[in-house]
Formats: C-alpha cells, structure tokens, sequence
C-alpha cells in the first residue's frame, strides 16, 4: 500500500500467524477461479498490519492485481456522499428533520404505493414528507429498480426511468423525475435499500451551488488524499483498472465491464452518489481511518466529533430485519441496524458473526467491503469485482478470519 508503512501485526495486537489464515483464503478464492482477484488490507491502531494482493485484476490481458489497482466501488461510494451532506449540516443549511422539499420542491406532497391491479397503480398520500435523516437512513420509501419486488421498482426500469448511473440528462432532471413515482413505504416506517443516496448527492449540488461530483472531490476526496478516487479513470490510469466479472452458469467468470471500453473511462453526465465511484484499497483506508479518528485526518478536519458519533449511531428503530430488510446482499441483518449512511453492529450474537457493538460498515455491488471497529480500532477493506455481491459469502467469511486474529 502506497500511504503506510506494513508493521508487524503483533505490535498492534493481531498474530501474523493467524493473519496469514487471510492470505491462504485470498488463494482458496482464486485458485479456484470463482474470483480473478482481491486485494485485502487491514489495519488495527492506525498502522497497516496487512496488504495482500491475488491473483488477476484483468484475466482477459494477463494482468497482475496490484495494490494501487482501480475498482469499482458502487455503494462504496455511499459513505463519502453522506459524509458530503453531513458537512453542509455542520454549516447550518438544514436539520436532519427538515423535509427535503425545502431544497426539492419536486417532493413536496409525495404519494405512497397502495396496491393496484392490471398495470394500474394505486397510491394514497404519505403521511409526512420525506426528510434528510429519511434518506440517509434508507427509510425515505424510494427503492431501487433492480429489486423487482414492487410495481414501483418497474417504474425505474422503464425506459424513461431513474437509472442513476446510466442517465445522460443532469442529476436534477433524473431526480425530479423520481419525485413523481409513489414511494413504495411511508416514510420512516420501512428500510428499503435505495436511490436515496443519489438524491443526497442532489442535495449536495442544490445546497452548495456547485455540481456534485465537484463538491465532492475538491470538499472530500482530495483533502482525505484519496488520490485515485473520482467518478471516471483517467487516461493516466486506465492501465490500473480492473476488468469486472460475474459468475457464468458454471461458475467460471464472465466478462461483464472490459476496462478497456468502459463507461467509466470518461466524465459522465449524471454523477451516481449511491454508487458512482473507483477507487483503491489505500485510498478507501484512508477514508476509514478519517472516520476511526472522528472526523480527521492528517491534521485535516472535515467532520466534528459529535457529528462522526451521530453518523455511526444506530437510527432505527430495531435492526434492519425488524425494519422489513431481514436480507440484502449476502448478509442477514438481525443485530444490525443503519446509521447516517453506514450500516451499524447493534448485537454481533444476533448477527451470527464476529465483531463489535458500534462497528460501521457498508459494502459496494461488485463484493467489495469495509467495515471500521472503534471499540478495536480497526478497519478492514476488501475489493474484488465480481457481480452481483450476494454471489459468494466473502464478506462474512472475512470478518471471521480478521477478528480471530486479534490476540491482545
């Protein structure tokens, strides 16, 4: 890794005998070629304990994974938005209860799905608008259209739909064009995973006067020195990023995103705060131990204390299950609940897994991950680019193998 030094795990607490069991599953995942590659790193007390790269960032041209190799990072991209909007917070242009029609008025008066019959959808009016702490929660009621579990998601898909990612009009027509959809909850009664974060990014662009994707690299990403993150490769770079994957009939990889004609290669239109992002182990650390120090990094300040603790905070009433979202990904959400655009540990026996009450965490779609542990100090990354993440279970099968080898 290009930011910090490796020392030896023991001096952080972690057994590098017990570490190497990470290597050796890394292996066991390529080797097998279910995965063409993963880079992993964990690091406990603000120290890089381990770096390992395997196997191909590109099997198609022969190429090795790198450290500083380029990912998609999807949801990933989620936490930086959320961290965008929250710094506006802390300047004082909205409360987290305001409703988002202050800044949207597309939203004022939204209507919630009540059924409906032969391609008619009925709909009633929400009880109360959608707020900010709706939409960084995932409780606004939006969805998003690959769910295909409610008329409403249909509408996403059409032609004219809310594809964040592909949309080549501007992030404010895209997203007043989902105000006029009916929400698929009232707001605040359900978690449902969504384009909520994309309207954040909106949010940002409307609050700030600037477009997003510019707040968000000159006001986040490069005073975090997160050198290789943006919403495009570069031509510079485009030698770095990596091919992306799904898993065929048989389960050997089939090309889905060649890196070498990608939509990512160049600026877009309509910039995804949900999911738009590339990024690299080193540089999403970074953004990991920003967060693990509350708010600073490098004797840069981006977010207050009480702010970072709020975000980390379990907002739900419940966990996710008890919400209505028992599963998403590959993961179950019993003991896990959702804070200000991270995913909380409430009870780690209820979860079924290693960790800590108080870990922060999401993940990205490609089976990307990280999760930070302030009660340990430690933060774990892993990226890989293999569609769709529910596909094999390496996230939980990681967090057992980094927490077993903590031995202070």
């Amino acid at each position: 890794m290009d930011t910090l030094p490796l020392v030896a795990p023991e001096q952080v607490g972690l057994s590098a005998a017990r570490l190497d069991r990470v290597r050796q599953w890394m292996h066991r995942w390529v080797d097998s070629g279910r995965l063409a590659g993963m880079v992993a790193v964990v690091m406990r007390r603000g120290e890089l304990a381990f770096a390992e790269t395997v196997g191909k960032a590109d099997v198609e041209r022969n190429k090795p994974m790198r450290p500083d190799t380029i990912f998609r990072i999807y949801s990933m991209t989620k936490p930086l938005t959320s961290t965008a909007i929250m710094m506006l917070y802390e300047e004082g242009h909205f409360q987290l209860d305001d409703p988002i029609s202050k800044f949207i008025p597309a939203f004022k008066n939204p209507r919630v799905y009540a059924g409906g019959s032969r391609g008619k959808i009925d709909s009633v009016p929400a009880e109360r608008e959608i707020t900010f702490r709706d939409l960084l929660t995932h409780t606004s009621g939006l969805t998003y259209g690959f769910m295909e579990s409610n008329p409403v998601d249909a509408l996403y898909r059409a032609k004219d739909g809310v594809e964040y990612g592909a949309a080549e009009t501007s992030l404010k027509q895209v997203t007043e064009k989902l105000a006029s959809f009916p929400l698929i909850a009232q707001p605040g009664k359900a978690w449902n995973y969504s384009v909520a974060t994309d309207v954040l990014g909106y949010l940002v662009e409307v609050i700030s006067g600037q477009p997003f994707e510019q707040y968000l690299v000159e006001k986040v990403i490069k005073p975090l020195g997160m050198i290789d993150t943006d919403f495009f490769v570069p031509a510079a770079k485009h030698e770095r990023f990596a091919a992306n994957y799904q898993a065929g009939a048989d389960g050997k990889l089939q090309l889905i995103d060649d890196p070498g004609k990608s939509r990512y290669l160049t600026p877009r239109k309509v910039n995804s705060g949900g999911g738009g992002l590339v990024s690299t182990a080193s540089d999403y650390l970074r953004f990991a131990k920003f967060m693990l120090n509350k708010g600073e990094l490098d004797g840069v300040r981006l977010l207050g204390r009480k702010t970072v603790e709020l975000m980390t905070t379990n907002h739900l009433k419940g966990d996710m299950a008890d919400m209505g979202m028992p599963r998403f990904s590959e993961s179950t959400y019993y003991g896990v609940g959702f804070g200000l655009g991270f995913s909380v540990m409430i009870d780690p026996a209820k979860a079924h897994i290693l960790g800590s009450p108080g870990e922060f965490a999401w993940g990205g779609a490609a089976s990307t991950a990280f999760w930070c542990d302030p009660a340990e100090d430690m933060a774990v990354v892993l990226l890989t680019q293999l569609m769709p993440s529910s596909t094999y279970p390496i996230r939980r099968e990681l967090r057992v193998l980094t927490y077993q080898a903590i031995v202070d």
